[in-house]
């Protein structure tokens, strides 16, 4: 997914991570577990397990990246691992957080993608270290993708921060180990925002 968020354009990519990427989370609820809930209940260990190592695997792969669409995109695997646990934790407030960080998802990465895209059109480069100073170019933009930023990190007061919020109360009820791995992975996910 990061290489086909680098290789799209800016259109490609608010599609792909606000609509095409909940696709899979729709898949589990609608029909995973509204067909087949024997068989979910049987691999959600494993389905945890799975979505941990996504969930850190994604983040640590994220703070080496210097491409800002593949931060995004790189943050995006990481958030879809943690509505994988909060679909298979059970839960009403797991299941429901899931519905709400996909939905706050699609919004915040496709509103990043738009502010990179603004960069790309102006700049004609995605690497990180060409951007220092910008706050004093692009005053507002700076307003703007700094508060979807703080939206992608999950702060307090932001839609995102429901969801995890959710997924994390939801998870810690069936699986303390598996709810404290998917908040060392938001931990980590502050880590390569900022």
């Amino acid at each position: 997914m990061p290489e086909a968020h680098c290789e799209a354009p800016t259109a490609g990519s608010v599609i792909l991570a606000g609509i095409l990427l909940k696709l899979g989370g729709y898949g589990f609820i609608r029909f995973s577990i509204g067909l087949f809930p024997d068989a979910s209940a049987y691999f959600s260990p494993l389905i945890f397990m799975v979505s941990i190592l996504g969930i850190v695997y994604a983040s640590i792969t994220t703070m080496q990246q210097i491409d800002l669409k593949k931060i995004i995109a790189y943050s995006s695997v990481g958030h879809m691992g943690v509505v994988t646990i909060g679909i298979f934790s059970y839960t009403a407030q797991g299941i429901l957080g899931s519905v709400f960080l996909m939905i706050s998802h699609g919004i915040v990465s496709g509103a990043l993608f738009l502010c990179i895209g603004f960069l790309y059109e102006r700049h004609h480069t995605r690497i990180v270290k060409y951007f220092s100073g910008l706050h004093t170019t692009m005053p507002l933009f700076s307003v703007f993708f700094t508060v979807f930023t703080l939206a992608n990190i999950g702060l307090p007061g932001t839609s995102s921060f429901i969801g995890e919020f959710l997924i994390i109360a939801g998870s810690l009820l069936i699986n303390t180990l598996g709810g404290l791995f998917c908040a060392t992975g938001m931990v980590l996910g502050v880590g390569y925002s900022l």
